[in-house]
């Protein structure tokens, strides 16, 4: 929708000394142009003109200064309807084809730094497919903010301080102890699953039986650390596998190791906000005064047997965010933590941050369907489908492609079935095959002699079918798609995208010859196919999927 103004539309009417911008959208309905505005609508008050006055007024002046507009009408009340020709779109697409891989890139984010959080499961078991929909979210919301400008980077804060290791550790001791055939009591508080059994052995086989004699509360600290570092070792493992890089590992231990004066970051930021009289004491405990910051209750930092809060450790860990330098906080939680958002948020106002410094992304639950019936989970009774299970049946392109096709914030139903089938009904197998039959299509002209680098400027003019300029505005509008799903933190609409791309391609192959007699009509459109082809190529990219040159 930049383009009328990038040609040079809105100074036509800017004379005109109003401070009010117009409205200009793509019509519903193709065949009231290319574009609409409301323009006249607005400024018949200030012209003390009817509106359909200012519209015919506006499209006599726009006619006499452009040459790129088809046609202008006049529809309904006063809203004005443009159709470009069909120049103005080849001379678009030239640019793109001049930009290559390139083409998509922007810098709305310039010099803004930003973190994006995600995941960060505590090493207590195997992540599961809440998780790996986590996963996807925030590796593809990198993505986004990196094309469109923003200098990002990715983190793991790894909840490894607490009650819930000493509760691992216990668990993995009771299991330790029932290996040997002792006497062993496993609390219903305890964690379930195979994988506790399984570290328990492990232990047994590296150690022996030299535990079994020794007093539990001396055990304990090591049966939690073999564990922890066990499981977040698997943790690792199973987000490379599904093509998820972290630059940062941050433990929440270090929030509590002390300096050189024996203060952690926690009793600094402590003390911070005691100095402030942002904490009081009440029944013992300190409390933080939230409801001065828009939470509707005050909570406890510091209960009164001395123990930290998790709000606590996460205060800290927030400013220590903010004082490596990110300008916006991005933290993607699971939809169980919906209580605790209002609460970080007044944390992180009380630490002097201004309102979108933070944002609380919840991603919604994941249901897996097989034969038409959701596959029943319990993560306490420790009965669920790991990311890993998924990812070895799925692999992962459809993991990822699937966990997108919806906005994060609604419910998920992830189709087995489908995802694992290889035909144009799944939708990754449909976009991705778009690609490789591009790639195909390029491979044939190669062995024909036809090579559009020796020709640098197809004739694009000769590209006139409906369903081509239909198809060269869908590609030019994927840099607007980029700083839109950017701004509004929205993957999934780079799926719905893709996949209306790859739609456009087969129906337009399935119609029309790519390689002809004719020479410059085939040069111009391999030109735009390549240009389908580099622009899929870049949004699957961007969701952290493959693009084949073979299917």
């Amino acid at each position: 929708m930049s383009a009328l103004a990038d040609e040079g539309f809105l100074s036509t009417y800017r004379d005109s000394g109003s401070s009010i911008e117009p409205q200009i959208e793509v019509p519903k309905d193709s065949n009231h142009g290319d574009f609409a505005s409301n323009i006249a609508l607005v400024l018949a008050s200030a012209e003390k003109k009817s509106p359909r006055q200012v519209a015919e007024r506006i499209v006599e002046g726009i006619g006499q200064s452009t040459d790129f507009i088809e046609k202008m009408e006049v529809a309904g009340p006063g809203f004005i309807n443009f159709s470009l020709k069909d120049s103005f779109w080849q001379g678009r697409l030239a640019r793109a084809v001049a930009e290559g891989e390139a083409f998509g890139d922007s810098d709305m984010g310039s010099g803004v730094r930003v973190q994006v959080e995600f995941v960060s499961a505590n090493p207590t078991g195997p992540l599961h497919v809440g998780h790996a929909r986590g996963a996807a979210v925030g590796d593809a919301l990198a993505s986004l903010l990196e094309a469109a400008g923003h200098d990002v980077q990715r983190e793991y804060y790894i909840n490894d301080a607490g009650v819930q290791m000493e509760t691992l550790g216990k668990s993995v001791y009771a299991r330790y102890r029932e290996h040997y055939g002792k006497d062993f009591v496993y609390l219903d508080t305890y964690y379930q699953g195979e994988y506790i059994g399984e570290i328990a052995r492990k232990i047994a086989e590296d150690e022996g039986e030299r535990f079994l004699e020794t007093p539990e509360e001396e055990t304990i600290p090591f049966f939690t650390d073999f564990a922890s570092r066990d499981i977040l070792s698997g943790i690792e493992k199973d987000l490379s596998d599904f093509g998820i890089e972290y630059d940062v590992w941050f433990s929440e231990k270090s929030l509590y190791e002390p300096d050189a004066d024996g203060r952690s970051r926690v009793d600094t930021y402590i003390e911070d906000f005691t100095r402030r009289q942002l904490v009081f004491e009440k029944e013992g405990a300190l409390w933080f005064n939230t409801t001065d910051y828009g939470d509707d209750k005050d909570r406890v930092v510091i209960k009164s047997d001395g123990e930290k809060t998790y709000l606590a450790s996460d205060i800290a860990y927030h400013q220590n965010k903010y004082d490596r330098g990110f300008d916006r906080v991005i933290n993607i939680w699971g939809a169980d933590h919906h209580g605790y958002v209002v609460r970080m948020l007044a944390a992180v106002r009380a630490l002097g941050r201004s309102e979108g410094d933070l944002v609380l992304i919840l991603v919604q639950l994941v249901s897996l369907i097989r034969g038409g019936k959701p596959i029943s989970m319990s993560t306490r009774a420790g009965r669920y489908v790991t990311l890993r299970e998924l990812l070895d049946e799925v692999g992962p392109d459809a993991m990822r492609y699937f966990m997108l096709m919806r906005s994060y914030d609604a419910q998920l139903d992830f189709d087995l079935d489908l995802a694992t089938t290889r035909s144009q009904e799944n939708p990754v197998f449909y976009v991705q095959y778009a690609h490789a039959r591009i790639s195909s299509i390029q491979n044939q002209a190669t062995e024909q002699d036809i090579a559009i680098d020796e020709c640098p400027e197809p004739d694009l003019a000769r590209l006139v079918l409906p369903e081509e300029i239909t198809i060269i505005k869908k590609i030019l509008d994927f840099p607007g798609l980029v700083e839109e799903a950017a701004r509004d933190l929205a993957p999934h609409k780079v799926t719905f995208y893709l996949f209306d791309l790859a739609s456009l391609f087969h129906s337009y192959y399935n119609h029309h010859r790519v390689i002809t007699e004719d020479l410059p009509l085939t040069r111009a459109r391999l030109a735009l196919i390549g240009m389908i082809k580099t622009v899929v190529a870049r949004g699957l990219g961007l969701l952290g999927i493959s693009a084949p040159e073979k299917m």
